[in-house]
């Protein structure tokens, strides 16, 4: 027995304590078993999920070795430094930050600690977050539906809700990488189930967790952490319970838990001394304030983000490309190279629409457009179809109805999410849907499911039949951006789409035209049966014992009576129970599998695609293509494209001005087999030479694109001796790790490369810190040439790397080139494995 105490939500047992069945603990058992009232199933079925997903992303987890280099190298130097950890600085040297706050890399930092660094104990982290977030997501639904309706419906929608989250290829994708975007997506899920909690009954607590978790996901990734702000706001505020003052003060609280979660580091960064902490990277008077509201906030709003390489339709990567011989600028600021067309669709060159070159232009269509729409847009038409259907579900129902404050604050935090990243006209990367993953699994979970328990209403069967429709149909139009990687299988989605979406409208009048005839027949035998006063011979005996025989009716109580009653009329119910119930269930069921084999078939086709092939470099990519921009019809290369692990793009013969060609691939066809201006076929261009019709660049190094974009000799595939190293690591030889590492106790920085990842490479390849001149782009001022002139001056630099990115455009800062050009007049030069390395302790004059 147990009772409620009117002050508080605690649940009191009352009496003796309940018996531990043998062989087993009593707590071991509800873990297993679930809650009471649930069905028996449900928990086991969960636990069965979780532990498929967690394969799902664990699955050959290494194979991306660093993943992204440049949030390795953070968290490499975070487990050496405690000021790095602190920080979130790239190096143990303490120069400059990554362009983003540290608590997703604390996160891999203390498994790196406690486990020791290496690919798999930073990554496994982010697999686990992955498990965590569908199971929260399971969660959401289930106990909304389960307060609203019952726990069946709740556990079934619940586990399909997780299953969609896990195999959207974007989330395989991310819980196995390590940029923030995993943490933020577990802390924003949490967050916005905590708001649904809240509106239960008022609770104050679980609504200041809200705002915790939100100031952490700041902590995370800045200002997107902040976009379902708005949504979850206005919710609570006209949707929960209690007087409309209360409800202020509470949100006002949950704000306050906000400033304090994220305040206190972001106070700590602005007060603590510049002197005596690392130089904010991403910014450009090392202020983290400024990187907050600049390059990571408004900026991408706007598209105005100092020294990025995107922002607006002339902006950084767009406007090197540019000065390509033979490129055009197409509409809206799309650059178009010669002779190419961006892999996986029909749009050709970077850009376009005012947005940022990687992930397509900006409008209400960019989440289903090639770039984007093939790693989270699977069920985003379903999801908007079940939001609006599940609002009809709740018909008329008082303004704080649990069912459906909950799916607004899904819907509209989806929606929202969605809005921005659809109009942001700064750097967008199609990575970063993730975010909407488990918004659209739990909006389209909860529709469903309301639509579902109100399944004998026509309209509700309507809505279920769209959802399983619409994404049939855009299940189809998807796969078939890939015509050339199982073309049968969007058939298959389009065919089950069909047959589901009519037995999800059909089955009931399939089952009252069955039961019609069923009647019929039995009445028609009915009206066979002999109406004669005397009873068949077989039925004449009497009964033993006095019981009656079939057919007979006692006569005044007295068995076996000679007096037949006359055949009872057959109910128009009269249908074989158990064969209607089971042919019933049998329809239903055979929908429900072919309407979810609809939804899930084409991202788990492509999931299972994403998680058996390796991953690196600054923009992954999911799904079964190249992983990324793959440039040439047909063109085959290395395991990822734009970034990827033998470079841009995608391993491709035929060069850029000034660089060496590719052996990773082939050239598609129309593409003069590969060419590019600087070489023909893939021939190499030796060091510091510029191809046929290449350009070396003004304030560059030898071999160099405008603005920095070169140097050193690429490795295959790779831009000319930078462009990798701006979106991968570089890959120093045994011979150059051998010289770097000489006496590396001696200094505090090994050596200095110009551009993060370009330093990231030597960084984890040495274990030692590396200094990274201009932060990720190359375009931050730090160090200062005059600075630097310091640390060669007090023998804390020992190497200096020529080549990498510098000086992107967008007002952002050269110093790479000044300080390149200042190391070039005093240091003598020596060539190894094609790399120019120039010794800072040992000047010329």
């Amino acid at each position: 027995m147990s009772a409620i105490s009117p002050a508080s939500e605690v649940v009191y047992e009352v009496g003796p304590p309940r018996p531990v069945e043998a062989g087993g603990n009593g707590r071991l058992r509800r873990l297993w078993r679930g809650p009471e009232g649930d069905p028996r199933w449900a928990r086991p079925s969960l636990l069965a999920l979780l532990a498929a997903a967690a394969v799902l992303y664990l699955w050959d987890l290494s194979a991306s070795g660093w993943a992204n280099s440049f949030y390795s190298a953070a968290v490499q130097a975070g487990t050496k430094s405690w000021e790095a950890m602190l920080f979130g600085s790239l190096d143990a040297g303490n120069a400059i930050t990554v362009d983003k706050p540290p608590a997703a890399l604390w996160i891999m930092e203390i498994s790196g600690r406690i486990f020791g660094f290496n690919s798999f104990t930073m990554l496994a982290p982010q697999a686990l977050m992955g498990v965590a977030t569908c199971g929260v997501v399971y969660a959401a639904v289930k106990r909304v539906l389960t307060r609203t309706h019952d726990s069946g419906i709740g556990a079934v929608a619940g586990l399909l809700a997780a299953a969609a989250l896990a195999v959207t290829p974007v989330a395989v994708l991310m819980f196995k990488f390590n940029n923030p975007d995993a943490l933020l997506t577990l802390l924003l899920t949490l967050a916005v189930y905590a708001v649904v909690r809240a509106q239960e009954n008022g609770s104050t607590r679980w609504l200041v967790l809200a705002g915790a978790l939100i100031g952490f996901g700041f902590l995370t990734k800045t200002l997107q952490a902040f976009l379902i702000l708005p949504p979850l706001t206005v919710v609570y505020l006209s949707t929960g319970p209690g007087k409309f003052l209360r409800r202020l003060w509470q949100v006002l609280a949950a704000g306050l838990a906000i400033v304090v979660s994220a305040g206190w580091w972001v106070a700590l960064v602005q007060l603590t001394p510049a002197s005596s902490r690392p130089y904010v990277g991403g910014s450009q008077h090392n202020s983290f304030l400024e990187l907050t509201f600049g390059y990571n906030g408004f900026g991408r709003l706007t598209g105005d983000e100092t020294g990025s390489v995107g922002g607006g339709p002339r902006g950084g990567l767009q406007e090197m490309l540019g000065t390509i011989p033979g490129a055009t600028t197409g509409p809206n600021g799309t650059v178009n190279l010669p002779g190419l067309t961006a892999g996986g669709g029909p749009r050709a060159g970077f850009g376009g629409g005012g947005g940022g070159p990687f992930g397509g232009g900006t409008g209400w269509n960019r989440m289903f457009g090639t770039e984007t729409g093939n790693q989270v847009s699977w069920l985003i038409p379903a999801a908007l179809v079940l939001l609006v259907f599940g609002i009809w579900a709740a018909g008329r129902a008082k303004r704080t109805d649990h069912a459906r404050s909950a799916l607004l604050a899904w819907g509209l935090s989806l929606l929202s999410t969605m809005a921005v990243f659809s109009y942001m006209k700064g750097i967008f990367h199609p990575y970063y849907t993730i975010a909407l993953a488990p918004l659209i699994a739990v909006t389209a979970g909860i529709g469903g499911g309301l639509l579902w328990a109100r399944r004998d209403r026509v309209v509700a069967r309507i809505g279920l039949a769209a959802a399983v429709g619409v994404s049939a149909w855009w299940g189809y139009k998807l796969l078939a951006l890939t015509p050339d990687w199982n073309s049968w299988l969007r058939f298959v989605v389009a065919g089950l789409g069909v047959v589901a979406a009519l037995l999800l409208i059909l089955w009931p009048i399939v089952l009252a035209e069955l039961g019609g005839k069923t009647r019929a027949r039995a009445s028609a035998e009915a009206a066979q049966t002999p109406t004669q006063t005397q009873a068949p011979a077989q039925s004449q005996a009497p009964a033993p014992d006095g019981a009656a025989l079939p057919g007979w009716v006692p006569n005044d109580g007295t068995a076996g009576s000679a007096t037949v009653a006359p055949a009872a009329e057959v109910p128009a119910s009269a249908t074989p129970t158990t064969g209607s119930t089971l042919l019933g269930k049998s329809l239903r069921w055979a929908a429900v599998a072919l309407g979810v084999g609809t939804a899930l078939l084409g991202p788990a086709a492509y999931a299972l695609a994403t998680t058996g092939k390796a991953h690196s470099g600054s923009i992954p990519s999911a799904g079964p293509g190249n992983g990324g921009f793959v440039f040439g019809p047909g063109g085959k290369g290395g395991r990822q494209a734009f970034g990827g692990a033998n470079g841009f793009p995608g391993g491709m013969t035929g060069q850029f001005p000034g660089g060496q060609g590719g052996r990773g691939g082939q050239g598609g066809q129309g593409n003069q087999n590969g060419q590019l201006p600087g070489g023909p076929n893939g021939q190499t261009v030796p060091n510091g030479q510029t191809g046929p019709n290449g350009q070396t660049g003004p304030n560059g190094q030898t071999g160099q694109f405008p603005g920095g974009f070169g140097g050193q000799n690429a490795e295959s595939g790779q831009f000319p001796g930078g462009m990798n190293n701006f979106l991968d690591a570089s890959k120093p030889s045994a011979q150059i790790q051998a010289l770097v590492k000489k006496d590396a106790s001696s200094y505090r920085w090994v050596a200095a490369a110009i551009g993060a990842q370009n330093a990231a490479g030597y960084q984890l390849s040495t274990g030692d810190p590396v200094m990274a001149i201009g932060g990720f782009n190359g375009s931050d001022p730090s160090p200062t040439l005059a600075q630097f002139q310091t640390y060669v001056a007090q023998h804390k630099i020992h190497y200096f790397v020529a080549g990498g990115v510098g000086g992107m455009a967008n007002g952002g800062a050269d110093v790479g080139g000044d300080i390149g050009t200042w190391v070039k007049a005093h240091y003598t030069a020596q060539t190894i494995d094609n790399v120019t390395i120039y010794d800072l302790t040992a000047p010329t004059s």
